[in-house]
């Protein structure tokens, strides 16, 4: 019996952040109950404090590193860093998000709800050891980000959205499932340090285990948004509130990568060669679409969605290797991308006052007149989008090709370069509309202190990266050195 205390006490340490966050979440539940609409800020502070609890569980020595449940759970230097940075991702949206809200009597205690449900999914993916408990996780976040999407239940546009979110989801749950019980069929475990040995390249590497990665991949693509899988990206982004697009745009994409890094990665890294080739696949695929089909769009929302269908190609290319330099680039790729969209998304925020939404590029017509410091913020981040030095985004895409380029993989280098000079053309656009188009000056809208001040904290901290990478580079060559 004191074994059996021992070890579950054991467990449950390493488990503290998600403790705390399901426990909060659970507390959160019923006080939203009691809380009256007029003081929704309380349940807006109690999900940042808790937010800033989980925070202090995964720094420093608080949470020990080490291994849970037989095996099955992990909390090594890739799941901190990755849960650390959706900590930050999150409670940044819901900044951004609570003047947007109450401007439209949206402030409702279900969005951060819905959104630390989100959270503690991508927690379980990203300490996940096993098939079964990636699944779960995946499935805690899909369902969180469904209802989020339909938040607005007066809004036509939104149901649509959430409809079509919900069944093409199911149907990409369903087909990474099918292809998780066919490893488990072929390896006798849903370990993956039992799919490291039973599929390793020297042994079963046959027409089954391709079909079963086929699957697997294809669930993945979904989650991250990459062609063929990308169809509910442009409709789910414009149909849903802003504040939820923001959200969607950001931290289910630390989730994706986690998927991508423990199924693929962790659980069958002797199949790398032919995961690899699908990867590339829809890499190219997406660095295609995304880039061809943003230039058409006069939606803002839109537009970015077809970036972040581009820039998904860029994450993907990283894993395409299967190297631990790749892998280090895709990490470092996805954190910086998360940034960026947060910083675009919260901008749209900023700019969209009570009655009015800054969804088309004209409304940036002129916005340099009107807003020249936030214009220059937006053009920060569109060119960090480019990947125009000094910025942080330069260096994302430039490791990535450096990983690929090492790999022998010269001509998927030399496609990503060329696909970005043409992705470049809808950043450029957005910047002349704000500098050289003329537009209907008037006076700055109000918007909250603390929103306005991170906004200007997101933009600068990628000019930070940008001129002193080595730091977030030294993070994640020691989270992918684990991976």
């Amino acid at each position: 019996m004191n074994l059996l205390v021992s070890l579950l006490a054991g467990d449950l340490a390493v488990l503290l952040p998600e403790v705390l966050l399901g426990g909060g979440l659970c507390a959160l539940l019923v006080l939203d109950l009691f809380v009256p609409q007029r003081a929704r800020d309380l349940t807006y502070l109690a999900a940042v404090f808790l937010l800033a609890g989980v925070a202090w569980a995964l720094l420093g020595d608080v949470t020990p590193s080490g291994t849970a449940f037989a095996g099955t759970w992990s909390l090594d230097p890739l799941a901190r860093v990755l849960k650390l940075f959706g900590v930050l991702t999150v409670a940044t949206v819901f900044l951004y998000s609570r003047p947007y809200l109450r401007a439209r009597d949206l402030h409702f205690g279900e969005y951060y709800l819905l959104g630390l449900f989100a959270l503690l999914g991508i927690f379980v993916i990203a300490s996940a050891q096993s098939l079964l408990l990636a699944y779960l996780g995946l499935e805690i976040l899909s369902l969180a980000l469904y209802a989020m999407v339909a938040f607005d239940r007066d809004s036509p546009s939104a149901a649509e959205a959430a409809m079509k979110y919900f069944v093409l989801g199911a149907i990409a749950s369903g087909a990474l499932l099918y292809g998780m019980s066919l490893l488990y069929g072929l390896a006798g475990s849903l370990n993956f340090a039992d799919l490291r040995v039973a599929l390793a390249a020297d042994g079963q590497a046959g027409v089954s285990v391709a079909v079963a990665l086929a699957f697997v991949v294809a669930g993945i693509a979904f989650k991250f948004g990459a062609v063929p899988f990308h169809m509910w990206v442009p409709d789910v982004y414009e149909g849903s509130p802003t504040s939820v697009t923001l959200f969607i745009g950001t931290a289910p994409k630390l989730g994706a990568l986690a998927l991508a890094l423990r199924v693929l990665v962790d659980g069958v890294p002797g199949q790398a060669p032919l995961w690899g080739v699908m990867l590339g696949a829809l890499a190219l695929l997406s660095l295609v679409l995304g880039n061809v089909a943003a230039i058409a769009q006069t939606n803002l929302k839109r537009m970015l969605a077809y970036s972040t269908i581009a820039h998904v190609g860029f994450i993907l290319l990283g894993l395409v290797p299967g190297t631990s330099d790749g892998i280090q680039a895709a990490l470092y790729y996805t954190l910086v991308y998360v940034i960026m969209a947060a910083g675009a998304f919260g901008m749209l925020l900023l700019l969209s006052g009570r009655g009015v939404e800054c969804e088309r590029l004209d409304d940036l017509r002129g916005l340099a007149l009107r807003h020249p410091w936030y214009a220059a913020m937006l053009t920060m981040l569109m060119v960090s989008m480019i990947g125009v030095p000094p910025l942080a985004g330069f260096y994302a895409k430039w490791w990535i090709l450096q990983a690929l380029v090492q790999a022998g993989q010269v001509w998927l280098a030399v496609a990503a370069v060329v696909l970005s000079v043409v992705g470049a053309f809808y950043y450029l656009r957005v910047i002349r509309m704000m500098f050289f188009e003329a537009g209907t000056a008037g006076p700055p809208a109000p918007v909250p202190l603390d929103v306005r001040v991170v906004t200007s904290v997101n933009a600068l901290v990628l000019l930070a990266l940008g001129l002193a990478p080595d730091r977030l580079m030294e993070l994640c060559a020691r989270a992918a050195a684990l991976a």
